[in-house]
């Protein structure tokens, strides 16, 4: 892992427990991490849970009908009118607008997985959901992998989570962060929300 893309220690959550109590009473989360990863489920599995409004920049921000990507004038015009709601959780990593993401966050959750389990993870989303699309990615956008998609998996700890540490530290360094690291990690913290406050 890179040493770049490490947060402050007073920063993070590590006690699952305390960051299910941070969940529970959150109004406004940010679910950040590579693709694959699960980020998507996570977060819509929470937005059913405690009734925040669930949204993907993918489909609600990015883009358009056929993977015609948005205007990034119009992306963050988006994002700015969305963060004012009041209630919601917001799946989609996007460094560049974690400026104006992050100070109306209460809680980040960074699902950082091993790059193998998010090749596997989007290589098998994409044969789920082949010649369709998923329901969080924009309308006519069907799922598809590809060598430039992959390359971006297989890089992201390198390329981009050290812009995403830097970010975070940057306009959000009051907001506590839960780092997901394996899938057992995952199941812990949903069977933790699964039980009453």
């Amino acid at each position: 892992m890179d040493h770049r893309a490490e947060l402050p220690s007073h920063q993070q959550i590590t006690d699952l427990k305390q960051a299910a109590a941070h969940i529970q009473r959150a109004s406004r989360i940010i679910v950040v991490g590579c693709s694959g990863g699960g980020k998507s489920t996570l977060s819509q599995k929470i937005a059913r849970q405690f009734g925040l409004c669930y949204i993907s920049l993918d489909r609600d921000v990015f883009w358009l009908p056929g993977w015609v990507a948005r205007d990034r004038v119009e992306q963050r015009n988006i994002i700015a009118r969305r963060i004012l709601e009041e209630r919601w959780i917001m799946d989609g990593t996007n460094p560049s607008s974690l400026d104006i993401r992050l100070p109306r966050t209460d809680f980040v959750i960074w699902v950082r997985m091993p790059r193998l389990l998010c090749i596997w993870g989007a290589i098998s989303r994409w044969a789920k959901w082949i010649g369709r699309t998923r329901p969080e990615m924009a309308r006519g956008c069907i799922e598809k992998v590809n060598l430039e998609f992959l390359r971006y998996i297989w890089t992201f700890e390198e390329k981009f989570a050290p812009r995403l540490a830097a970010g975070i530290a940057e306009h959000g360094s009051n907001v506590p962060v839960l780092q997901l690291k394996s899938r057992r990690q995952m199941r812990e913290l949903l069977d933790l929300l699964d039980r009453p406050a």
